[in-house]
């Protein structure tokens, strides 16, 4: 059995919120929620009626770090249960503010989770974020319980503003929960949310597992975790139905074993003695330099330990010598603030990681190149870093 898959302007977050509530309920098609630059890309490779199999509710597509982005098929079922160990989580169901792009897993969720709720979601425009905007759509909440999901680069914009302006601060601790994902958090952010009284939570989680399932490293609901190999697996009723026509990828990433069916994440990670999960970065995100292998979420580690250096991106760029060596993004310094010096950086990264790991490049940016979800657009650094090593 099959059923119409519809694609809608992702731009358009109220109209997504429409078609996700018919396709939950099983009224109306399964939803595409689609980035309004990638619209004419998607409709012309789907072709003129596509449809999905009749379980599927919802697919996101994945930006994709190689080739040919991925288009996650999530089932209504998946969803919810998603919706329903969040809530449990974080203290019930309220009403959301949604800052992320609908097209993306974050931001499709929180309106998964106000259907849910029965709550009305204030809707943010997430392509002009900024501590103002998010202080007046907060201001709109009416329910008792206030909820959002954030990146850690609009977090640091609130925390900026909160330092010092007392209605950003205000409306931000007004929060029951903030939900914090889509990359690793600076420990340094968090140290200054907290330090401001906001209650936020670090997620971990993919378009695959219907969103974050790892909270604060501990699973919600009833994810499982296994660590293999080195790699983070994860198990539950949050699973996605796999990849839109990609049989051979659904099967490599989704596997059975012991009567249960595990999503390989492709994160490297490992398990405390408490059982909380702590990730250490992609396992492909791997450099070779002068025969070593290098990698590039351990370097950004050692770089963001130093003071003012804890937005830092580090990406790998081209080497005549080396093959390819670590390269550092900076945003711009704050009002009296100084970056340490290249050579001071590398001193610090190669005393901990070795000579191999010791960046090579850095770079000062008025403002960091980042993709619609918020988090750094690595492909264009690594592409102007290159470019600057190269000049």
């Amino acid at each position: 059995m099959t059923r119409p898959l519809a694609l809608v302007d992702g731009g358009n977050a109220d109209a997504v919120l429409q078609r996700l509530r018919a396709a939950l309920d099983g009224s109306g098609p399964a939803v595409f929620p689609v980035a309004p630059a990638d619209d004419a890309l998607v409709a012309a490779d789907l072709g003129q009626a596509p449809n999905v199999p009749d379980e599927v509710a919802l697919v996101v597509q994945t930006s994709g770090s190689t080739g040919r982005p991925k288009r996650v098929a999530l089932g209504a079922e998946a969803l919810l249960a998603s919706a329903a160990a969040s809530a449990a989580a974080i203290g019930g169901s309220g009403q959301w503010l949604l800052a992320l792009p609908a097209h993306y897993i974050a931001g499709a969720n929180v309106l998964v989770r106000s259907i849910a709720a029965g709550t009305t979601p204030v809707l943010l425009d997430a392509a002009h974020f900024d501590a103002g905007a998010f202080t007046d759509a907060a201001s709109r909440l009416t329910a008792d319980l206030h909820f959002t999901s954030l990146v850690p680069a609009q977090l640091a914009r609130i925390v900026d503003a909160a330092e010092h302006d007392d209605a950003v601060l205000s409306a931000a601790r007004r929060f029951t929960r903030i939900l914090l994902g889509g990359q690793a958090s600076p420990p340094a952010l968090l140290d200054r949310a907290a330090a401001l009284g906001l209650a936020v939570t670090r997620t971990y989680g993919s378009s695959e597992t219907a969103g974050g399932c790892v909270y604060d490293g501990v699973p919600i609901g009833s994810t499982q975790i296994a660590v293999r190999d080195g790699l983070v697996e994860l198990a539950g009723p949050t699973l996605a139905w796999g990849y839109l026509d990609a049989e051979e990828r659904t099967a490599a990433a989704f596997v059975e074993r012991d009567g249960c069916r595990w999503y390989r994440t492709g994160d490297l990670g490992e398990l405390a003695p408490d059982g909380r999960l702590r990730v250490l970065g992609r396992a492909d995100n791997v450099i070779i330099s002068g025969g070593v292998k290098v990698s590039l979420d351990a370097v950004e580690r050692a770089v963001r330990a130093l003071p003012g250096l804890e937005d830092a991106v580090v990406v790998g760029v081209r080497h005549p010598q080396w093959g390819e060596v670590p390269a550092i993004a900076l945003p711009g310094a704050r009002d009296g603030q100084r970056h340490p010096q290249l050579d001071d950086i590398r001193a610090h990264v190669g005393g901990i990681l070795g000579v191999a790991a010791r960046p090579a490049v850095l770079r000062e940016f008025d403002v960091l190149p980042l993709l619609a979800s918020g988090k750094p657009d690595r492909r264009t650094i690594a592409a102007l870093l290159t470019a600057q090593y190269r000049a």
